[in-house]
């Protein structure tokens, strides 16, 4: 079994095993050896800023003034 888990730092490793993995998983176990503790950062929970976008308007002009480059050299292509 190659799984992990992170465990909130408030709570106890042994505990949390056997509250939250040994009920569904009975044959997993503990390397300790591979046990490292450490501290995840949201970024996008902090940091990250919605916003909305474009109008669909202004993404179909978009599409079509690229369209219409693609068309215009195919066109030279082939004349």
């Amino acid at each position: 079994m190659r799984d992990s888990e992170n465990v909130p730092l408030s709570d106890d490793v042994d505990a949390y095993f056997k509250r939250e993995v040994l009920p569904r998983a009975p044959d997993a176990w503990i390397d300790y050896d591979k046990t490292r503790v450490g501290y995840e950062i949201h970024f996008n929970r902090h940091f990250y800023v919605f916003e909305p976008p474009r109008p669909l308007a202004e993404i179909d002009a978009d599409l079509k003034k690229c369209t219409d480059e693609i068309l215009t050299m195919i066109a030279g292509l082939s004349a």
